[in-house]
């Protein structure tokens, strides 16, 4: 965690978001995020893991839309640094290839609300759950 904090203070994002002040991990269920503008957010790790940005072989496809479920109860394990731009990671469904950048968290917080939506609506849409799938 202190490597992720020493790296946020050489961080200087892209100028579509501001620049990162404050990352914290409260494993097993949210980040949370401030920006220089004021900006806070927290993100539920149910949420960045159905929003990873890495390609994953736990995705359903339905007419070339691909779409994250059952993952209502995923937990977050640990965030690795990456370079001075973002962090990996892990998640106890074992999914750990998503590199999520300091803007691209800024992207999710922003737009959290609508996305989240969105996700429900497209789960709907093809009669899937948040819940994970019963066990038999």
């Amino acid at each position: 965690m202190l490597a992720i904090q020493r790296a946020i203070r050489r961080i200087h994002t892209s100028v579509d978001s501001p620049r990162l002040t404050r990352f914290s991990l409260d494993a097993p269920k949210k980040v949370d995020l401030e920006y220089v503008n004021g900006s806070k957010f927290s993100l539920s790790a149910e949420f960045l893991r159905i929003q990873s940005p890495a390609a994953d072989g736990k995705i359903r496809s339905f007419g070339g839309e691909k779409v994250i479920f059952g993952r209502r109860h995923v937990g977050i394990m640990s965030a690795e640094p990456m370079g001075n731009y973002g962090v990996r990671i892990i998640f106890d469904d074992l999914h750990k290839t998503g590199i999520y950048s300091w803007d691209y968290f800024y992207y999710l917080g922003s737009n959290k609300f609508s996305l989240m939506r969105n996700y429900i609506k497209t789960l709907k849409k093809h009669g899937l759950s948040r819940d994970p799938a019963k066990r038999k």
